[in-house]
């Protein structure tokens, strides 16, 4: 039998309460074949990862002896202050403290900016070439066009986004990874044409692709199979999150009417992985189709299930829509018949 070409990985983001080490022993109970890990918690510390080889090497200890491997690490949260305007007390909470300092807005981003490029060497040390993350952005608060926003503010905010992710991507080139952001209202490209427009402010170079996370596409109404297949060449990592859509009932609209995760008043939820509306098996085939070959990873967000259920179903869920390929076309035999 051909070995699956897709490892599927937990993504350790939600789970950063836990010991790095408890984490692992648990997804390697459940199944899993490693861990996109995030900067969070004790799972990685950027700072010291980038000055301690041993602390690299103890992070890669504590993987092989729970069967592990890591494929991806994240800085979703370091990202999100880089371009962030404002910079308040919602940075304050996520960003680490050497990052905040004395919370000067500006200083926040600069050192924010600093630990994605640290962010980039870690990874090579781990032998990892992808690192998903956010990237903020200085026009989202702008996003209802309401009280009216000129054009020009709208493209200070591509090229402020320019102007500080590419020395960042330069270190990225030249640590050979790739940087792949996560396409999720509140950043620069949260849609189809705002990812459009993030690729040409940074004129399409190689080091910025996306993550593909179709739950956040489901709610805004965007096709994500029809994603893959329009960014086939920047599809760098993929997450699983689901998304569970309401029927209608001219109530709840798209944008949550700031009701709690959870609550049966919402238009939509985020659920574990398999429980939602994400045409999972379709966005498989499209993976398969423009030839991904990279992880599976697998994030959990469900306000309605505990996570210890939800990671162990979503493995499962997760591993059987990877079937094997065939190897000729289901057609092929019609042309070996013999001919009377």
């Amino acid at each position: 039998m051909r070995e699956n070409t897709h490892p599927v990985t937990l993504f350790t983001g939600q789970w950063a309460d836990l010991p790095f080490e408890e984490v692992a022993r648990l997804a390697a109970e459940w199944g899993y074949d490693g861990l996109e890990i995030a900067a969070s918690g004790d799972h990685l510390d950027l700072e010291r990862a980038d000055q301690d080889p041993a602390y690299v090497r103890s992070r890669l200890d504590i993987l092989d002896r729970h069967g592990l491997k890591v494929f991806a690490i994240s800085n979703h949260l370091t990202g999100q202050a880089v371009c962030d305007d404002p910079i308040d007390f919602r940075h304050r909470a996520i960003v680490r403290p050497s990052t905040w300092g004395d919370g000067d807005p500006e200083g926040v981003r600069q050192r924010a900016a600093e630990d994605m490029k640290r962010a980039a060497r870690v990874a090579r040390m781990l032998g990892v070439d992808v690192v998903v993350g956010f990237t903020g952005s200085k026009i989202w608060p702008y996003v209802a066009q309401f009280p009216p926003v000129p054009a020009e503010v709208i493209e200070d905010g591509y090229e402020d986004f320019a102007r500080r992710w590419n020395p960042i991507l330069d270190v990225f080139d030249r640590e050979g990874v790739r940087f792949a952001h996560e396409v999720h209202p509140s950043e620069i490209a949260y849609d189809y044409w705002s990812s459009i427009r993030a690729l040409e402010a940074v004129e399409h170079r190689e080091a910025f692709g996306f993550n593909w996370d179709p739950s956040h596409m489901m709610w805004q109404n965007i096709d994500p199979v029809g994603f893959i297949w329009d960014f086939k060449e920047r599809i760098y990592h993929v997450d699983c999150k689901d998304t569970r859509m309401r029927p209608p009932n001219g109530r709840a609209g798209v944008l949550g009417s700031h009701l709690p995760w959870g609550d049966p008043r919402r238009g939509w939820d985020f659920v574990s992985t398999g429980h939602g509306d994400v045409p999972w098996e379709d966005a498989f085939r499209a993976l398969h189709a423009i030839g991904y070959t990279g992880p599976i990873s697998i994030e959990w967000e469900d306000a309605g299930m505990d996570r210890l259920r939800g990671a162990a179903e979503a493995v499962t869920f997760v591993r059987s829509l990877l079937w094997e390929r065939p190897e000729t076309s289901f057609d092929s035999a019609f042309s070996n018949q013999e001919r009377s």
